[in-house]
């Protein structure tokens, strides 16, 4: 694993020659114009890790990690579902076909997992057998595999509201997605998750769940699009701990991106207070444990590009031929 310089961040990429500029929670892009081969947007990846609805920290390599990690995946799962990836200009830079994201978070599930209102362990914990249009059986435990993976689908929450749970009738009666779009995007998902978790249980790794985020191109094709099975969008278990945790009752190892979370939950309110400063030590332990997702997951060592200045120098350069 590479030595992990705390200095070597991307905290932000705000390059007043790219156009139409819109900065997200970690990351930063532009829309560029069209030049008749459709609309694209450049998507940068910082190293800033949010939580709580605002930035914690700036994590070393955090970004060039996650791109690189939904890069391999992207790669890997091409024959499955087309995705939005044009080129990758800089090791965290995405140039993308710019689609129209649809307004259903679809979320793939393989296990009674989860801690959120909307999970299934939380729904099912509350004695709820019937969601998202499925029929579970009664004698489930905590962490237990599904007799067959089942997508979640929830309402996506544009303007920060609550994703509410749906399913496949009211997705389409609610003119969400038409039946054709429904029935081609949740046979992608489903392939694309078995497919993530065959290369997951090579590595010795479980993929549990999983996010997808689905758009429409100009030309109305169905693309891929943000990232795919990274820890950031996807619960990974070390299949190696599950057997004695599932037999215990309690959840088995992970990659846990949690830990600045879990720190500044202790110490604060989160959503009200100032955030404490957050020891070095801790922000390094992060970046080791991405650095490790990495390696692990694809098979890869994980070789960080060091080269200009600072981070966003070399970004800015790369990016020098798209400068308006």
């Amino acid at each position: 694993m590479p030595a992990i310089d705390l200095t070597r961040i991307l905290p932000e990429a705000r390059i007043a020659e790219l156009p139409n500029p819109y900065f997200g929670k970690v990351r930063d892009c532009y829309d560029l114009p069209d030049t008749g081969s459709g609309e694209q947007r450049i998507l940068i990846s910082s190293d800033r890790i949010s939580a709580f609805d605002r930035i914690l920290t700036a994590i070393p390599w955090k970004g060039q990690v996650l791109t690189q990690m939904a890069r391999w995946w992207f790669e890997n799962t091409a024959d499955i579902a087309p995705n939005h990836v044009l080129s990758y200009p800089d090791p965290n830079v995405v140039i993308g076909k710019k689609v129209e994201i649809l307004p259903v978070e679809i979320v793939v599930r393989g296990y009674l997992a989860g801690t959120t209102g909307t999970s299934v362990l939380t729904l099912y914990k509350k004695g709820v057998r019937q969601m998202y249009g499925h029929t579970l059986p009664d004698g489930l435990r905590d962490n237990e595999a599904l007799p067959q993976p089942i997508i979640t689908p929830t309402s996506k929450a544009f303007d920060g509201g609550h994703d509410e749970p749906l399913d496949e009738a009211a997705i389409v009666s609610g003119g969400l997605l038409t039946q054709a779009q429904w029935d081609e995007v949740s046979a992608m998902a489903l392939a694309l998750f078995a497919r993530g978790q065959s290369i997951a249980a090579q590595r010795g790794l479980i993929l549990v769940d999983t996010k997808y985020e689905f758009g429409l191109d100009a030309d109305g094709r169905i693309l891929l699009a943000d990232e795919i099975h990274t820890p950031d969008s996807s619960r990974y278990w070390h299949a190696a701990s599950y057997a004695e945790a599932f037999a215990a009752g309690t959840r088995p190892a992970s990659f846990d991106k949690d830990v600045i979370r879990a720190w500044v939950a202790e110490r604060c309110d989160p959503y009200a207070d100032p955030i404490p400063q957050i020891p070095a030590e801790m922000i390094a332990q992060t970046s080791a444990a991405y650095i490790e997702a990495y390696e692990t997951i694809t098979g890869e060592s994980f070789v960080p590009d060091a080269s200009g200045t600072t981070p966003l120098e070399r970004v800015r350069s790369n990016l020098a031929p798209w400068f308006g």
